[in-house]
């Protein structure tokens, strides 16, 4: 953001500021109304204060609105952004009530629009000079922002588990808008559920090598997009006990080749459905056309004899819907005969 810009904002964000205290809603259920305490966390290696609750949140993607959504945060959110397919029908109504600030990514021109007392966003890369703004000019701007741990591996604990740093993402924004309760439960259950689908693996029969799969998230311009070592699905393969066939390629999706799958030789696939993003070779059933229809890809044994299983796409990205994706692995496992 260049200078008159950022005078802009400070003054739309001061204008904000003096407004908090009279601004409808009042927050919501899940947020206490307290003011007298300060509320720290650190997020992506910086530390992030609150004198009291934020009242005019934007959330920067799908996977941070639906985060807030869950966390019944609604009435304290000033903007949303970036939506990628159709929200799920237990957050319509809630979503319904929270101006959309930019279809895809925002700029900073529709950030400051929205004069917003906190920021957040599930991906560092939505916080540069050309999108949102960089976390240092917010903060110089009194703005604070916050990413999701999983976007930041170099600040997290060594071993630290994908899941786990989302559950952490539960609990810190939990303390930010002080719904630590509700926090706290959605934490406890997404892990109940993970535990659920790490039964599977212990159900492997022993001795068993773990069943290999391919992960495939999108096909464009004829050129399979797969899960690679640093993505949540490597994580769910460990958790089920399976192994991904990609887990060398230190990426999140990198592009293939079709011989390249056919050389893994995967004993099951999982396909990602982004129907709802509506780009060619986005829909289970175009994926499935186009391996049965390729001459190499045909004749492995998992397209031959349907060892195929179908995810939403968008829960193989970590956000508050992907233990549901992990249970649907888990499940399909089970339903091909890989666990007993």
């Amino acid at each position: 953001m260049r200078h008159p810009a950022r005078l802009g904002i400070a003054l739309t964000l001061a204008l904000a500021t003096a407004g908090c205290s009279t601004a409808a809603g009042g927050g919501s259920d899940a947020a206490t109304e307290s003011t007298a305490r300060t509320a720290s966390v650190t997020s992506c290696g910086r530390p992030v204060s609150f004198a009291e609750p934020p009242r005019r949140t934007v959330a920067l993607d799908q996977t941070s609105t639906e985060t807030l959504l869950e966390l019944g945060l609604q009435d304290r959110m000033a903007g949303t952004a970036n939506l990628k397919t159709k929200i799920p029908a237990r957050y319509e109504a809630a979503y319904a009530t929270v101006p959309v600030i930019a279809p895809k990514i925002a700029p900073g021109e529709q950030l400051r629009a929205a004069t917003p007392d906190f920021v957040v966003g599930g991906s560092a890369d939505l916080f540069t000079a050309d999108r949102a703004g960089t976390r240092e000019e917010l903060d110089a701007l009194k703005v604070p922002t916050f990413v999701s741990a999983v976007d930041c591996p170099r600040q997290n604990p060594a071993g630290t588990t994908p899941f786990e740093l989302l559950f952490s993402d539960y609990e810190k924004l939990g303390t930010v808008f002080g719904a630590e309760e509700r926090a706290g439960k959605l934490a406890a259950d997404q892990r109940a559920a993970v535990a659920k689908a790490g039964q599977s693996a212990s159900r492997v029969p022993e001795g068993a090598e773990r069943p290999t799969v391919v992960y495939l998230y999108s096909v464009f311009n004829g050129m399979p997009y797969v899960a690679g070592g640093t993505g949540l699905p490597s994580e769910m393969s460990r958790i089920v006990g399976a192994k991904n066939a990609f887990d060398d390629i230190d990426e999140d999706w990198p592009e293939v080749s079709w011989e390249e799958v056919a050389e893994r030789d995967p004993d099951f696939i999982v396909i990602g459905d982004l129907s709802e993003r509506g780009r060619p070779g986005d829909s289970a059933a175009e994926k499935r056309a186009t391996m049965t229809g390729h001459p190499v890809i045909s004749k492995l044994a998992a397209v031959r004899d349907d060892k195929i299983l179908t995810v939403p796409g968008i829960e193989l990205d970590p956000s508050v819907r992907s233990v549901h994706a992990l249970g649907l692995l888990a499940q399909g496992m089970k339903d091909l005969g890989y666990v007993r």
